[in-house]
């Protein structure tokens, strides 16, 4: 694991609204600049593409694991400091994951939020102790939050794990957001069952 990497979550549509693209471009930019590694799942468009433009325009270090399949109908970043083949979409999340000291999850569809949703299972279990933060843009993680909510409030999950996951306004708040998350340790399994 290379120190100070961040595992990013992002789309590869190109449809969905211009905002969601800029944060991403704007979040690559942030980490880069404050010296943390980007992995990230390897796609050269869509928010993938925007994040690892943003860091590598900033001069930052650029780590894509991608699945061979896509790697063929040619969806990789063609630019990134390194780039990962992996067998299967599995061997992808938990390379991406194995890799990252922290996880940021921008916007995006059924792939980023199962990525997402895997992450804080794992940190429940006490398996992945790194801060993860979602950045709300346009309220999308809203949703996704009244659920989690609902989950804590109906007792399927300990009041505890409400900080296992930080949430910003703004890419420019995730470096702050990293930082400051409350630490976690394996002792997360005492509790992991309420």
């Amino acid at each position: 694991m290379s120190e100070r990497s961040i595992c990013v979550y992002c789309a590869s549509s190109q449809r969905c609204a211009a905002v969601y693209h800029d944060a991403a471009h704007r979040l690559g930019a942030v980490l880069a600049s404050a010296g943390f590694t980007i992995v990230y799942g390897g796609g050269a468009t869509g928010s993938m593409g925007a994040v690892a433009d943003g860091a590598l325009a900033r001069g930052g270090r650029v780590v894509g694991v991608l699945p061979r399949f896509m790697a063929e109908l040619e969806w990789g970043h063609d630019r990134l400091s390194e780039l990962h083949l992996v067998d299967d979409m599995r061997t992808r999340k938990h390379e991406m994951l194995s890799r990252s000291e922290g996880v940021v999850a921008l916007p995006g569809g059924s792939g980023t939020l199962e990525e997402l949703l895997e992450a804080i299972s794992l940190k429940r279990l006490g398996i992945f102790l790194g801060p993860i933060v979602l950045v709300n843009t346009q309220g999308f993680f809203a949703p996704l939050l009244e659920i989690l909510e609902r989950a804590v409030a109906e007792h399927f999950m300990d009041e505890r794990h409400r900080t296992m996951w930080q949430v910003v306004a703004e890419p420019e708040q995730v470096p702050a957001a990293l930082t400051a998350a409350p630490p976690w340790s394996e002792d997360a399994r005492r509790f992991a069952r309420p």
